[in-house]
C-alpha cells in the first residue's frame, strides 16, 4: 500500500501531549529530538532519566527519592526503578479531580441501568470504604478480591484498598466456582466484594448460589460485601449469613459508614498493587504481582503520551474485571478523564448499543477488542452513517490481532478522521509493548510502533536481532511495569522461567512478530500457537486474516496436528446460519488462503464445528483445542468461558485419516 489510511493534520500532530513532552525531554537530556524515533531512542538508552522525567511531566504525587532512579539496569530480572521512591497509587488517581469539572464515571448496564458519579461522590465513597476497611483491620499487604461487573463500585473498592497498601485482585461474575477458587484460593483474600448478579443480553444472571459456594471454600475471607445490581443484595447477604459467612451489603458497609477525611500513606515504588492472573488454560493460573509505581508510570506513559488523554476527555473501553484492560482503564482517572463504564453484551439490544453510548456521552476514546471490530463488520454496522461521533479522536484495539481488513472497515464504516491505535502487550506487563503513536500515519494492518520506554526487538531462534523477517518479540531494556514477581514464588523460579530463560538478559514475551518498512509491527499470533508444517513457522493470524474475509464464515480456529512425522494444518470453522461446509466451500476457503497467504498456509483438513472454546476475556484457545485433538486432556477447563465446546473436538473422524 503506497498511502497510509490516515495521517493527522500538522496542527493536530503539533498539539499532542507527546510533542509537549518531547520539548521537555529535549531540554532535559541535552540532545536534539526531532522525531518520535529520536524520543524513543532516548527513552531506552537512558531509562532512568526517561522515567524520572515522565514522573515530573505527569505531576506524579509522591517522592521519587534521590538518584539513581534505576539500579542494576543491566539485569533482567533484577533491575529496580526509584529504589528510594515513595507514592500512593490511589492518591494519584483521585488527584485527577483537580484537573477537570466533569463526571468521574458514567455507567450503563445494557439498557437496564444508567448511573452517573461526580468526582466528589467518588472521593466520598472511597473515603467511606477506606474507613470501613481500616476499622476491619485491613492493612498493607492484605488482599482484597472482587468478583464484580464493570460497575463504579469496583474502582472505588480498588482505590480504597490500594490507599491502605492492600493488594487488589479481581475477576468477572461469569467465572465458574472453580475458576474463582483457582485464582483467589491461591492469594487468600481477607475481603471479598461481590454482586447479586448481572445482566447479559437482557437476561438476569443470578449468582447467589455461586457466591455462597465460593465463600464456603475461601476460609481466608473474613467479610463479604455484596453490591446490589439486580436489587437482590439483601437476599444474598441473608444466604451468606445462614451459611456462617459474615456479609453485608455495599449500602450498609460503605454508604452507611461515617464520612472521614481520606488519608494516603506512601509506600515504596515497588509495593504490590495488583495480582493479575494468566489465562490458566494449561494449568492453574499464574498469579502475577504488579507494583503501584510501575503500573502508574506505565499507564501514564501510554495514556497521556501515546493515547493523548487530556483532562475532560471521555474514555470508554469495553472490558470486564477479568481482563487487564479494566486495570488500564481505571488508571485514566489520574489524567482527569471521565470513564464511560459499560457492562453486558456489546450487541444487545442491538449492534449499535456501544455507539449509542459513545454518541450520547461524547466519547473521545473508544476502546475495544479486535474481535468486536470484526463482529461489527460482519453485522453490517456503519456507525459513520448512523451516529454523530464527531467527538471521537482515538479508537483503541487490542486482545488479538487486528487484521488489515478491519483497519479498512474502521475508516470506511466508523470514522474517516480518527487515530486507530492497534496495541499489543499483556497481563504480564499490565500494558503494551507496541501500539499507537500520535502524529504518525496509520498504515493498513500495522501497529504503529514500539511504545515509549520499551526496547522492543525481534530475534531469531538463537536470540540474534532481526531487522527483517519473523521472529520472537523481546524487550531488551528494563521497564517499570515488569512484575514484582509471582505470588508464592519466593525464589523467583517460576518468574524467571516464564520470561527470561529462553533468551537470558531479555524479556521474552511469546509473540511471533516482524517489523514493517514503516517502523511498525505486525503480530502473527502467539509463539506457542504457531504452526510448523515442513519446519516452516506460520503465524495463526495469517490464516485468520484470509478466512475472516469470506462472508460464509462466522469464525475460525486453526491448529497444527502431529501427523506422519510432521505437522499438518487443521482449520475449524463456524459457518453463518444456514450455510453448510460442503466441498465447494472447502475449496473456496483453501483458494482464499493459497492466494492471500501461500500454499504452505493451506489447511490439510477443514472441519465444521458449532462452537469455539475461548477464555473468559474472549480469546480463542488454540492450545486447548490442540490438546483435545491429540487425545490429551486440558488441565484447567475452569479457565474457559465455554468448556463444553472442547467436546466438539474429540474423536473427529476426518482427523484420523
Amino acid at each position: 500500500m503506497s498511502q497510509p489510511l490516515w495521517q493527522p493534520s500538522e496542527s493536530a500532530a503539533r498539539s499532542t501531549n507527546l510533542v509537549r513532552f518531547m520539548a521537555d525531554a529535549e531540554r532535559s537530556c541535552g540532545r536534539k529530538l526531532t522525531s518520535y524515533e529520536d524520543l524513543h531512542a532516548f527513552s531506552v538508552e537512558d531509562p532512568g532519566a526517561f522515567w524520572r522525567l515522565l514522573w515530573d511531566h505527569c505531576g506524579v504525587k509522591g517522592d521519587p527519592g534521590p538518584a539513581p532512579y534505576l539500579i542494576d539496569g543491566d539485569k533482567m530480572p533484577g533491575a529496580r526503578f526509584f529504589p528510594k521512591g515513595k507514592l500512593n497509587f490511589a492518591e494519584n488517581l483521585l488527584a485527577g479531580a483537580s484537573l477537570t469539572s466533569g463526571d468521574a464515571f458514567v455507567f450503563r448496564g445494557e439498557d437496564k441501568v444508567s448511573r452517573r458519579m461526580s468526582w466528589a461522590e467518588l472521593g466520598q465513597q472511597t473515603a467511606q470504604f477506606q474507613g470501613h476497611l481500616r476499622r476491619s483491620g485491613i492493612k498493607a499487604g492484605d488482599r482484597v478480591a472482587a468478583m464484580l461487573p464493570n460497575v463504579p463500585e469496583a474502582i472505588i473498592g480498588m482505590l480504597a484498598a490500594s490507599s491502605l497498601g492492600a493488594i487488589w485482585s479481581s475477576c468477572s461474575p461469569d467465572f465458574g466456582v472453580q475458576g474463582v477458587l483457582d485464582r483467589f484460593g491461591q492469594i487468600e483474600p481477607k475481603v471479598l466484594i461481590t454482586c447479586d448478579g448481572y445482566w447479559y443480553a437482557s437476561k438476569q444472571i443470578d449468582v447467589a448460589d455461586k457466591v455462597v459456594e465460593i465463600a464456603r471454600k475461601l476460609p481466608s475471607v473474613e467479610q463479604i460485601i455484596v453490591v446490589s445490581y439486580l436489587g437482590k443484595a439483601d437476599a444474598v447477604v441473608q444466604s451468606l449469613n445462614a451459611a456462617g459467612r459474615p456479609a453485608a451489603t455495599w449500602d450498609a458497609a460503605v454508604l452507611g459508614a461515617p464520612v472521614e477525611a481520606m488519608t494516603f500513606e506512601r509506600f515504596s515504588f515497588d509495593h504490590p498493587l495488583y495480582i493479575l492472573f494468566s489465562s490458566g488454560t494449561t494449568g492453574v493460573p499464574k498469579c502475577i504481582v504488579h507494583s503501584a509505581g510501575g503500573t502508574l508510570l506505565k499507564h501514564l506513559s501510554e495514556q497521556q503520551l501515546m493515547c493523548d488523554f487530556r483532562p475532560g476527555d471521555r474514555v470508554m473501553y469495553f472490558t470486564t474485571l477479568g481482563w487487564m484492560m479494566w486495570n488500564w482503564l481505571a488508571s485514566g482517572l489520574a489524567s482527569g478523564v471521565t470513564l464511560l463504564l459499560y457492562d453486558g453484551s456489546p450487541f444487545h439490544p442491538a449492534a449499535s448499543v456501544l455507539w449509542d453510548y459513545a454518541r450520547d456521552e461524547r466519547c473521545t476514546h473508544f476502546g475495544t477488542s479486535a474481535k468486536y471490530i470484526d463482529a461489527l463488520k460482519k453485522a453490517g454496522a456503519r456507525p459513520m452513517d448512523t451516529h454523530d461521533i464527531s467527538s471521537l479522536r482515538v479508537i483503541l484495539s487490542t486482545g488479538s490481532v487486528l487484521v488489515p481488513e478491519s483497519f479498512d472497515y474502521v475508516y470506511e464504516a466508523i470514522k474517516k478522521d480518527v487515530h486507530l491505535a492497534s496495541m499489543s502487550g499483556g497481563t504480564d506487563i499490565v500494558g503494551c509493548f507496541v501500539g499507537g503513536v500520535p502524529g504518525k500515519p496509520v498504515w493498513r494492518g500495522e501497529i504503529q510502533g514500539p511504545q515509549i520506554g520499551m526496547g522492543v526487538a525481534v530475534v531469531d531462534e538463537l536470540g540474534g536481532i532481526l531487522a527483517h523477517g519473523k521472529g520472537e518479540l523481546v524487550c531488551t531494556v528494563p521497564f517499570p511495569s515488569m512484575p514484582v514477581g509471582f505470588w508464592n514464588d519466593a525464589e523467583g523460579k517460576k518468574y524467571r522461567s516464564a520470561y527470561f530463560e529462553r533468551f537470558p538478559g531479555l524479556w521474552h514475551h511469546g509473540d511471533f512478530a516482524e517489523w514493517t518498512a514503516h517502523g511498525g509491527m505486525i503480530i502473527h499470533g502467539r509463539s506457542d500457537a504457531t504452526l510448523n508444517p515442513g519446519g516452516v513457522r506460520i503465524g495463526t493470524a495469517e490464516i485468520y486474516r484470509q478466512v475472516e474475509q469470506l462472508p460464509e464464515i462466522k469464525e475460525a480456529i486453526v491448529i497444527g496436528q502431529d501427523w506422519d512425522n510432521d505437522v499438518r494444518v487443521v482449520l475449524f470453522v463456524i459457518t453463518q446460519d444456514g450455510v453448510a461446509l460442503d466441498d465447494a466451500l472447502r475449496d473456496k476457503i483453501k483458494k482464499q488462503i493459497r492466494v492471500g497467504a501461500s500454499p504452505r498456509h493451506v489447511p490439510a483438513r477443514v472441519v465444521q464445528v458449532a462452537d469455539i472454546p475461548r477464555t473468559k476475556s474472549g480469546k480463542i484457545t488454540e492450545l486447548a483445542v490442540r490438546e483435545i485433538v491429540h487425545g490429551r486432556e486440558v488441565k484447567n477447563k475452569e479457565a474457559l468461558a465455554n468448556p463444553e465446546a472442547l467436546d466438539l473436538y474429540r474423536g473427529i473422524r476426518e482427523l484420523a485419516e
